[in-house]
């Protein structure tokens, strides 16, 4: 799919192996990622999917040589947000929150997430916009065949308020899966307080996706972010779809009650089931890249533009 687009391709050593949980030890994963992300013939870095443990590879990663190298994208979601996050905190770089590699395979994507070869070739400077899905997968579907997603659930952007009027607001980028980056709140690769004071006037946009946590421990992640700092400051916090069923005729918290009850009583807007995260498709969200949202009739658009 890369060839037939004229992209030379590079195998890391580690792609096709296996290694208790992981492709290889996280030295040797840590020495090939530095190696890609400071070839000055690599344009993207872009993982065939997410996994479990990126986290151990922060410590072995130089940061502050990546902050002094031009940047380059570095592509997917899940687990590869543990990375996305200290690229644009530390390195300063943009980093592209999107499909994984493994899915631009599929025989036919859909147009938000074709979207994210205009979002890789985006001249700086510019802009592009994608707008909400129509419809999308099941949230009990299961990971998507070889053949793709099969799209039947109507989309609908969500205002935790309850309001149905339009909004529109803007900020620079930050987030991803909660699931993983909420591990990183605390620790210098988790300064997301220190990104949105950075924004300024600009103001921050925060984006977060839920892949396995049930209800409780969502709001228990949730939490754990505010009392970080983590909600202090942002225009908007954006939520994508839930990638976890609640349980039929459950009478404890689920998906909605959690968001209601850790973030119901932000200053600022919160928009819940949009098109983001483990529940395709998915939009191309660029961490730092300066962004305006509107929401409004159940949908809305992203513009984003690059610096």
């Amino acid at each position: 799919m890369l060839r037939q687009r004229g992209y030379r391709v590079v195998e890391g050593e580690c792609l096709r192996q296996e290694y208790k949980s992981a492709s290889a030890s996280r030295e040797q994963r840590a020495v090939e990622l530095m190696r890609f992300l400071t070839d000055p013939g690599v344009a993207a870095v872009m993982p065939p999917w997410g996994g479990e443990l990126a986290i151990e590879l922060l410590p072995l990663l130089d940061f502050a040589t990546l902050a002094r190298l031009p940047p380059k994208w570095f592509v997917g979601f899940s687990d590869l947000s543990t990375l996305h996050v200290p690229l644009t905190t530390l390195a300063g770089w943009a980093t592209l929150h999107g499909p994984n590699l493994m899915q631009l395979g599929w025989p036919k994507l859909d147009s938000v997430t074709a979207a994210i070869w205009e979002a890789l070739t985006v001249q700086p400077g510019s802009s592009f916009t994608q707008r909400a899905s129509c419809l999308h997968q099941r949230q009990d579907a299961g990971w998507p065949s070889a053949n793709g997603p099969v799209f039947e659930e109507e989309t609908a952007w969500k205002r935790l308020d309850g309001k149905t009027s339009s909004l529109e607001f803007t900020g620079r980028l930050i987030g991803g899966c909660i699931d993983t980056i909420s591990r990183l709140t605390g620790t210098r690769f988790g300064n997301v307080p220190g990104f949105v004071e950075a924004a300024g006037g600009e103001g921050a946009l925060l984006y977060l996706e839920n892949a396995e946590l049930k209800p409780g421990k969502l709001a228990r992640a949730l939490v754990g972010l505010r009392l970080c700092g983590w909600f202090d400051g942002v225009s908007a916090v954006l939520m994508g779809r839930n990638a976890v069923a609640d349980d039929e005729g459950s009478d404890g918290l689920r998906y909605v009650d959690a968001l209601q009850s850790e973030l119901g009583d932000l200053p600022c807007p919160v928009i819940y089931d949009m098109d983001i995260g483990h529940v395709p498709p998915q939009l191309s969200l660029v961490n730092g890249a300066l962004a305006r949202v509107s929401v409004g009739d159940g949908g809305g658009t992203v513009e984003q533009w690059l610096g």
